[in-house]
């Protein structure tokens, strides 16, 4: 049999036809990997969701339920109010601790772990009425000692604003100061500092399976090694992404309803981190990181004048999550609290 010699033109027809089918090929098996991920991703969810059942209760606040817990017993009751994208799990074995010799209460903003999504705008006078309503249907009463992390307490100051009357103290923990953006905002601008990735790449990474995959790595600085477990099949929902930006855009409201604030002779703790924040992580500037942590050192002195009952305290060992540094300041200060 004689066979015909390919022509050159033939051969690069040859060689393209080939290419086309590498590249059809290598397209199909991307496709398929990243398919698998989003499949292994929706197993491993619906699993998590049975194994980590809600410790608390579901509390109807209208069109929507917040996660609430109660555990321990006597007055006042010690409510905790969580930080920026952080929840009820964020307090570790700091509620146990405090069960033993009081009420304590800790629960999640709408859309955050076992919280449902809200339906209305996330400003702090919001948020505040939800918890309030929440407490009050769960047949919980004041008086509350308050202790608010980071933008938990500008959330704590307002609630103490707003129902003064079953407020028997605060302690405000790195609480974020009410003149924080608009101080901050020019340097951020200054610095370029982009924020935080935008939640549809979170979004993303969560639904494809990327952090349980690769979350050592995409958590690493962001989430605690002993926290990731939780973050990642309790925590990390496109709800949660979107509840924590959403309570960002309108933070600036809160800080215009509690600027100037007078609480009277109103027992008030401010503990304020010893360890300045590592701006450098973020591409900050020395310079800049520096202004930043003055503004925030100068916020937590100025948190004195809310109250002519105020003490500050400084965590000496501690960087922004005191809770989780020096948990047993946290419990100390309380304790203090509630022997007055």
């Amino acid at each position: 049999m004689n066979l015909t010699p390919l022509t050159s033109t033939s051969k690069k027809a040859t060689g393209r036809k080939r290419w086309k089918k590498l590249a059809l090929l290598t397209s199909a098996v991307f496709l398929l990997l990243i398919s698998s991920g989003f499949i292994y991703e929706w197993i491993a969810s619906e699993q998590a969701s049975k194994k980590y059942a809600p410790p608390g209760q579901l509390v109807d606040v209208g069109g929507h339920k917040l996660h609430i817990k109660k555990a321990g017993s006597g007055s006042p009751t010690i409510l905790l109010e969580a930080g920026s994208g952080e929840t009820s799990l964020s307090w570790r074995d700091i509620p146990e601790q405090l069960a033993s010799f009081a009420t304590v209460v800790s629960y999640d903003r709408a859309g955050y772990t076992w919280s449902e999504t809200a339906t209305k705008a996330r400003s702090g006078e919001q948020i505040v009425e939800e918890l309030h309503t929440a407490l009050d249907e769960a047949g919980m009463s004041g008086p509350y000692l308050l202790v608010g992390h980071s933008l938990g307490g500008m959330y704590a100051r307002l609630f103490a604003q707003t129902y003064a009357d079953e407020v028997s103290g605060l302690v405000l923990v790195d609480a974020r100061p009410e003149n924080d953006e608009r101080e901050t905002l020019p340097i951020l601008e200054q610095e370029n500092f982009s924020g935080n990735p935008p939640v549809w790449m979170l979004k993303l990474l969560k639904s494809s399976g990327a952090f349980r995959l690769f979350g050592d790595f995409l958590l690493e600085g962001l989430v605690a090694p002993e926290d990731r477990q939780l973050f990642i099949n309790v925590i990390a929902t496109p709800r949660y992404f979107e509840a924590k930006e959403a309570e960002a855009e309108l933070a600036y409201l809160t800080e215009d309803a509690i600027r100037g604030q007078q609480l009277g002779n109103l027992p008030v703790k401010i503990i304020a981190r010893g360890v300045p924040q590592d701006y450098a992580s973020f591409g900050i500037s020395e310079d800049g990181g520096k202004k930043l942590e003055d503004i925030w050192q100068a916020g937590q002195r100025e948190m004195l004048n809310i109250s002519s009952d105020s003490e500050l305290i400084i965590a000496e060992k501690s960087g922004h999550m005191v809770i989780h540094d020096e948990p047993e300041l946290i419990i100390q200060t309380i304790r203090s609290m509630l022997s007055r």
